[in-house]
């Protein structure tokens, strides 16, 4: 199942990519949005690489259930251990933080934008897949989906995965 979005996922991916990697001018889209400091490259490169760890942590907890198309294998689980326990889509997730870590050390506003479009694509991409998700797994998902952020992590986990004590009566 890849619905009407397909089309516009590839078309983002390809602006995407172009925004951030190619080098011809854009005008004032060129000029940068943090200096060019040694210190600003080295965190880019910090979330890169962070980013990219998630992203292989998450595929490989996936296992047999990855496919790069928005389709159900026979006998998929739906997995929520791992990085799956912090987000719904950790493998977007990670690419995102490696993009803004590569939009950071290229400091220039048409990355910035650039960060957008992959972000609306996987946006896009995630709720094809959830929707499949859905319909295969129903309420285990919708409860998963109830306690789980879709693509940024919340600052509350921990307070809401520790377990309540109750008051004597």
């Amino acid at each position: 199942m890849q619905g009407p979005s397909r089309p516009l996922r590839g078309a983002l991916y390809v602006v995407g990519a172009a925004l951030i990697f190619l080098t011809p001018s854009l005008g004032p889209l060129d000029d940068r949005f943090v200096p060019a400091l040694v210190e600003v490259g080295a965190a880019g490169w910090i979330l890169t690489a962070v980013g990219m760890l998630f992203s292989v942590w998450a595929r490989v907890t996936l296992g047999r259930n990855w496919s790069a198309s928005v389709v159900l294998k026979h006998g998929q689980e739906l997995i929520s251990t791992g990085p799956y326990a912090l987000v719904r889509h950790p493998i977007y997730t990670g690419l995102l933080v490696a993009l803004t870590g590569t939009a950071l050390y290229n400091g220039r506003w048409r990355a910035l934008l650039g960060l957008a479009c992959f972000a609306i694509s996987f946006w896009l991409k995630a709720r094809s897949e959830e929707d499949l998700l859905e319909g295969e797994f129903g309420e285990q998902y919708r409860s998963y989906r109830a306690r789980t952020p879709m693509l940024i992590p919340s600052l509350r986990l921990g307070a809401a995965a520790a377990p309540r004590s109750q008051s004597p009566r």
